[in-house]
């Protein structure tokens, strides 16, 4: 053992040596807690606000809803059915145009009727929705920057109508973390007939880390493709091969800092892992009652579809999940909502498809207890017009409208029966101000505990977020 004077010359060096290294030594674990947080983004995170939700559902309803034959009562449509309509002064840009050409209005062929406390009317084609209307808050005249499915259908899912941006539910996931390691953070169920317009881009991470983006469960089979574990292989042998392959990684990583690819990647591996036993148990519904079967609607062919896909959002949130897009309509053919023609027979089929799926969605997740900590949201890329261009013809449809989607939000800190924005008379566009979409985007980050303004990423020199320029959060429609 050597000693040193504790103010010799010597000591000083030794002294000073200790604390460079100490610092060093600091350094090097600040570093691994920093690979450690990048190698698990989704670890949970504390919200901005107070608020009840922790878990989202949004529904998106492909091919634009008639708001005028679900969820808003036009009398006057029907006095005028077969009918231009005249000249009106608030009514410009493309929606005028469509209007300049030979056109008649279209009534609703169908009956409404008040429900609840709230006395909200709803077509007679969503008689299960209507038993929960006092649980659901409405936003109408919500206006969107593109008529066209494909821009508009991405304006509602990621804020842009230019590909390229996160989704809802990757800054929701890029926020707040996920509560369940075992399963992703954001996962996408979509109609088992098919893609949305635009595809995966509906539910992709943008130029945010590639670990925020969605996750696709297959409506058949394996819930994820490569999932399974090959046979040969032990889950010793595979956690070893695991193992070394992390310890490549990260040694690759350290060389790659901001590599979100080769992060996502990492992060995807040891998921991956621990899904092979968790994500097949619960996507089988095998073991759900059949009281629980029937109330979704699981034995009639025409709910079948959407209601295993209910289902399984509810078996997502129960288990931890964050967020959770579910996809009804494929493209603009005849299983979306894309009503050009014969919108009588089209809603119906539709509302057929989806009405029972979702109020028993809402009624379970309720009766759960799970209601109050789950957003759930229903949204479509746009409304559609009160005419259609052309004559009446044997079953008219409705046209393009981007200023008149409604949508509405129960769940959590909703004020249920609220109502926010009004369309006019006709359906056809708002009375007084729209509301923009990315007022509504700032509102379900609002429900979700994420403020706006400090839910951002830089991306190209600019401290990006989902409402771009910032949005208003529509205060009417929250419980605080």
């Amino acid at each position: 053992m050597i000693l040193f004077h504790k103010n010799s010359r010597r000591a000083f060096l030794h002294t000073a040596f200790n604390g460079i290294g100490a610092l060093a030594l600091s350094d090097l674990i600040a570093q691994e807690a920093r690979a450690e947080g990048v190698l698990n983004p989704l670890t949970p995170r504390q919200p901005h606000l107070p608020r009840k939700a922790k878990h989202c559902i949004f529904l998106f309803m492909q091919g634009g809803v008639s708001q005028l034959d679900s969820f808003e009562y036009k009398p006057v449509l029907n006095e005028l059915h077969g009918r231009p309509l005249s000249r009106l002064p608030h009514i410009t840009g493309e929606l005028q145009g469509r209007l300049s050409f030979p056109h008649v209005c279209v009534g609703s062929p169908f009956r409404f009727l008040r429900h609840g406390e709230s006395g909200r009317s709803l077509s007679e084609l969503l008689p299960h929705l209507a038993r929960h209307v006092d649980d659901m808050a409405f936003m109408h005249g919500i206006k969107t920057d593109n008529q066209n499915h494909g821009p508009s259908t991405l304006h509602v899912t990621t804020g842009s109508q230019f590909p390229g941006s996160p989704s809802v539910g990757s800054w929701v996931n890029y926020g707040l973390g996920s509560i369940n390691q075992d399963m992703p953070g954001y996962v996408v169920i979509q109609d088992p007939r098919g893609a949305p317009v635009n595809g995966a881009a509906v539910w992709a991470n943008g130029y945010l880390p590639a670990a925020y983006q969605g996750t696709l469960l297959r409506p058949q089979g394996s819930p994820i493709l490569n999932l399974e574990r090959p046979e040969s292989l032990t889950a010793d042998q595979q956690r070893h091969e695991f193992d070394a392959l992390n310890w490549l990684n990260r040694q690759h990583l350290a060389d790659r800092p901001g590599a979100s690819e080769l992060e996502a990647r990492i992060s995807a591996y040891e998921l991956a892992f621990r899904m092979q036993t968790t994500a097949p148990k619960l996507v089988d519904i095998g073991d759900e009652p059949q009281h629980v079967r029937a109330l979704y609607g699981l034995e009639e062919p025409e709910t079948a579809g959407f209601g295993r896909q209910c289902l399984l959002a509810r078996r997502l949130v129960e288990s931890g999940v964050r967020y959770a897009l579910l996809v009804h309509g494929v493209q603009i053919g005849k299983h979306s909502w894309d009503d050009h023609g014969n919108v009588e027979g089209g809603m119906r089929k539709h509302c057929r498809e989806v009405d029972q799926p979702v109020a028993a969605l809402l009624a379970d997740l309720k009766q759960r207890g799970l209601l109050d900590e789950t957003l759930v949201v229903w949204a479509s890329e746009m409304g559609r017009t009160p005419f259609k261009n052309g004559d009446l013809g044997a079953n008219p449809g409705r046209e393009h409208n981007s200023h008149a989607l409604t949508m509405w939000m129960a769940g959590g800190n909703v004020k249920g029966g609220a109502t926010a924005g009004a369309t006019d008379e006709f359906g056809l566009s708002s009375i007084d101000d729209p509301i923009p979409i990315r007022d509504v985007h700032a509102t379900i980050l609002d429900l979700l505990g994420l403020d706006d303004e400090e839910l951002r990423y830089l991306h190209a020199g600019r401290l990006r977020q989902l409402t771009d320029i910032g949005g208003t959060v529509l205060d009417d429609l929250i419980d605080s």
